[in-house]
């Protein structure tokens, strides 16, 4: 275990508020570890200069596989396991019943998007079940926002920039590091 590191928690009670802080900061340099909101907040990624998600690469390619299963599930059940005459309709083959099959290919594509989709997520943002929370603050659920940020022998510049840009409370607090 690693010795704490200091950062700086700095609240807000107004998104527009806090939106202008981040791009103050931004501006000065200061590289913003994380910020918590009661919910989200438009265009608060750009501001802060987070990549662009990847997730829907990943869903495409999760309805990809979807659609892959089902195509393989239904030739194998309704053609060459168990093939049956229903209405008069041929089994013969998978493209000639195909049209009937849209509505299962369709079906089986949302359902491994989206599954698979949510699963990703929670992996990729290490929500496990029965995780510890990490908000640093209750208040960050109902009706505040912080911003929180690494002191790196800056403690006296940051503080007061974060005093300018409207912050209602300004705190230091050690932080354990998670490696």
């Amino acid at each position: 275990m690693e010795a704490p590191s200091k950062v700086i928690h700095a609240l807000y009670t107004d998104d527009d508020v806090l939106m202008a802080a981040v791009k103050k900061v931004k501006a000065a340099r200061y590289h913003i570890e994380e910020v918590y909101t009661p919910f989200p907040v438009h265009g608060l990624d750009k501001a802060m200069g987070l990549a662009p998600t990847r997730i829907a690469i990943t869903s495409f390619l999760y309805g990809c596989v979807g659609l892959a299963v089902s195509v393989i599930m239904m030739n194998y059940i309704m053609i060459e396991d168990w093939p049956q005459d229903i209405g008069g309709k041929p089994s013969f083959s998978y493209i000639e019943n195909m049209p009937a099959f849209v509505p299962i290919m369709f079906e089986l594509t949302v359902f491994f998007a989206a599954h698979l989709m949510v699963i990703t997520f929670y992996l990729r943002s290490r929500m496990w079940p029965f995780k510890k929370a990490e908000n640093p603050d209750v208040r960050t659920t109902d009706d505040h926002f912080l911003m929180e940020i690494a002191i790196k022998n800056n403690e006296i510049e940051l503080t007061s920039l974060l005093e300018e840009t409207g912050a209602v409370e300004i705190n230091i607090v050690d932080k354990e590091e998670a490696h």
